[in-house]
Order: C-alpha cells, then sequence, then structure tokens
C-alpha cells in the first residue's frame, strides 16, 4: 500500500482523546514505515485532527505522538479555519468538504479512537476526518443535521450508537470515501486505560468491526430504571472540561428513571471548554434556545442544547471545581463538596446505580422502559 517514494500523512486525534494512547501506535508505525517501507521522515507529516478544538501545545504533541517521534517527523496542528483548506468534494446531502491540504494526494493513514458518540452513533473511524481535518463551514453543514428538520428537538435518528439513517454519520462517512484513506487504525480501551482491541486495514471496514467490538465490550443490558444514578468519566483527560465530560451523564442518564437524580463527578480543569458552550445560556433563559441554535448553529451550541434536553429528565448534581452560578440555569447543582451535595439527595429505599467509567458505558434499558 506504500512505497518508499510517497508522501505520507498520519492524522492522530488531539489532547482531549489522550485517554486512546495512540502514542504507542504512532511510536510504532513511524518506525515501521521509515525502516521497513523505506518511507524518509522528510516524507511522513502528521497532522492533529483538532476539528473546532483548540491547537494543542508543543507539550501535548510530544505527548501525542512520543518525543522520538516528534523529532523525527513534522507534527502540525489542523486549523479549521485556515485560508489554503482544499475542497475535496460535495456529499449526496450538500455538504461542501474542504479539508487540510496535507492529507490531499497523499498517503493517508487514520489513527482514531472508537467510542459511543452522541451524534455520530460511535467517534474514530471516518470523523479523523470529518470533522477532524476540516474546514469549520464544512463541520458546520454535518453538525446541524443533528437537529429534528420538523420538531424542536434533536433528531430521533442522532444518538449514541445509532449509525443506520443517522444523517450525520452517513455525511461523515461520504466525506471520508472522498478523501479515501489509504489504511485506518481503530483504537478500543479498557477502563483500566489499557489497549483492549486494534482493528487496522479498510479505513471503513476494519471500523464497523471495532464498533461492534465496542458494543459488545461497553453496552451493557439492565433489566430496570433506578431511581439515583451517580456516574464518573473515569478520570482525566474525559473531565477536562464540560464540554468533553458531558458525554458521561448523557449515556448514564440512560440508566436513570424519569423524574430520577443524576450525581455526576468530573473536575473540568479548564472550564467549560469549546468558548461558545455557554454562550448559549442567554436564549436558554429567553425560552428561545431551539430557534436560536438552527438561526446561528455551532458545534459548542449543539452540545449545550443536548445537555438541556437530556438532563430535563431529572435532578442533576455535579461534583466539580466549575462555578455552580455558570451551570444553574442547566437544571445542574454544582458543588466541590460532595458532602454537601450527597446530604441533598435522598437514598432511602431507592435503587442506585454506579458507573465509574460513564464515557465507556452505555446502559441499554428494555426495550418498554426507553
Amino acid at each position: 500500500m506504500i512505497a518508499s517514494d510517497d508522501l505520507v500523512t498520519l492524522v492522530v486525534s488531539d489532547i482531549t482523546r489522550a485517554w486512546m494512547h495512540q502514542d504507542q501506535v504512532v511510536g510504532l508505525l513511524v518506525p515501521f514505515l521509515h525502516e521497513e517501507c523505506g518511507v524518509p521522515y522528510a516524507n511522513m507529516v502528521i497532522v492533529i485532527a483538532l476539528g473546532t478544538h483548540r491547537p494543542n501545545t508543543e507539550d501535548e504533541m510530544k505527548r501525542l505522538v512520543t518525543p522520538e517521534v516528534y523529532e523525527e517527523v513534522r507534527v502540525v496542528n489542523h486549523d479549521c479555519d485556515a485560508p489554503d483548506l482544499v475542497y475535496i468534494g460535495t456529499t449526496s446531502r450538500g455538504t461542501r468538504v474542504e479539508g487540510n491540504p496535507l492529507a490531499v494526494g497523499r498517503k493517508v493513514i487514520l489513527i482514531g479512537g472508537t467510542v459511543h458518540h452522541l451524534m455520530a452513533g460511535f467517534g474514530g473511524g471516518r470523523k479523523s476526518v470529518l470533522p477532524g481535518i476540516s474546514s469549520r463551514q464544512t463541520i458546520r453543514r454535518n453538525h446541524e443535521r443533528a437537529l429534528s428538520p420538523t420538531l424542536p428537538c434533536t433528531d430521533e435518528k442522532v444518538g449514541s450508537g445509532k449509525l443506520p439513517l443517522n444523517p450525520i454519520h452517513e455525511d461523515m462517512d461520504e466525506a471520508a470515501e472522498l478523501l479515501s484513506p489509504t489504511f485506518g487504525i481503530n483504537i478500543v480501551i479498557a477502563p483500566s486505560g489499557r489497549h483492549s482491541g486494534l482493528f487496522c486495514g479498510n479505513w471503513r471496514t476494519a471500523w464497523q468491526a471495532s464498533c461492534r467490538y465496542q458494543q459488545q465490550c461497553y453496552e451493557v443490558p439492565i433489566d430496570h430504571l433506578a431511581d439515583v444514578v451517580i456516574v464518573s468519566c473515569g478520570g482525566y483527560p474525559k473531565d477536562i472540561n464540560l464540554y468533553q465530560a458531558i458525554k458521561s451523564p448523557l449515556n448514564a442518564i440512560n440508566a436513570m428513571k424519569p423524574g430520577g437524580t443524576l450525581l455526576f463527578l468530573a473536575e473540568c480543569r479548564d472550564g467549560g471548554g469549546a468558548k461558545d458552550y455557554f454562550d448559549w445560556i442567554r436564549p436558554l433563559k429567553g425560552g428561545r434556545l431551539d430557534e436560536a441554535l438552527r438561526a446561528d448553529f455551532t458545534i459548542g451550541g449543539y452540545i449545550f442544547y443536548a445537555t438541556c434536553e437530556w438532563l430535563r429528565r431529572g435532578k442533576v448534581y455535579l461534583l466539580s471545581t466549575l462555578p455552580p452560578d455558570l451551570v444553574r440555569e442547566m437544571n445542574i447543582i454544582s458543588s466541590p463538596d460532595i458532602g454537601e451535595l450527597l446530604r441533598q439527595i435522598d437514598f432511602t429505599g431507592k435503587d442506585v446505580y454506579v458507573v465509574p467509567f460513564g464515557g465507556y458505558v452505555m446502559p441499554i434499558p428494555p426495550k418498554e422502559e426507553k
């Protein structure tokens, strides 16, 4: 697949995905390409698939690809607003795909982590292309398909574990096909942080195999819904900010009775995360969040929208360093004091689920209780 005179681009995930330990893969892959395939280091480049996330620092880049690889191979942050992004094609849904020029006309290897994903069904695979190395406008056009075309809510075809007919996933898949990556490496992680599965080969079919394995490992059937659910993200960096950490309660709330109680643990050392995440408090207060998001869709805005949509199902408490005033309008009671929070929750005679690794685990309730 790769000859010694090929130009090769590795697309890797950013620091918010450091939990997948891609450095262990990159640290083996780059020497293999150089020594076994004969590719000069100068012919390789590693692009960090930031999507709309902040640029990674030099120290973070070294952590993602190993210091040894960083010394030999050029590593660059993708910029979704860069003026030199290249038109790749248009999907059947009309999304104009513009991507990083370092992934065009080269042999591209996608390296990603497969997890359940709130919008795309599953992360990893084709997400390395869209949103990973796409333009802001391309990302927006794809992600705004999360909203129902007819109702003031999320499209029912969009959600964690949903792939068939999911308009976001299908649009992403077409975008990746337009780029035509050479190879895919898909990582599944155990709660211990060690690699549980590596699915390598065709960028699409290897990723699909990793999704099936992810389902087997982390979709947990439950026979009833509980009154109280306690959930942790599973540690840093999954709780680096609320924007990332919110995935855990949105998984765990599937195990909670309507009107129940959710206790959520997330440090959020970087605060809210995406810069426009909390900007949507204003239209939320005015009762026009759906209208405002449709008029000016942003990724952070939708994550905020989905958070509010799901957390209305019950009472939500958060153990965090986040200021309580910041999240009160989202129906979240926040405190850095676990004792204070526990005193507000009535456990008497209640069914309780504890989910230590909420970023991984997807409770699957009985069909009649969904």
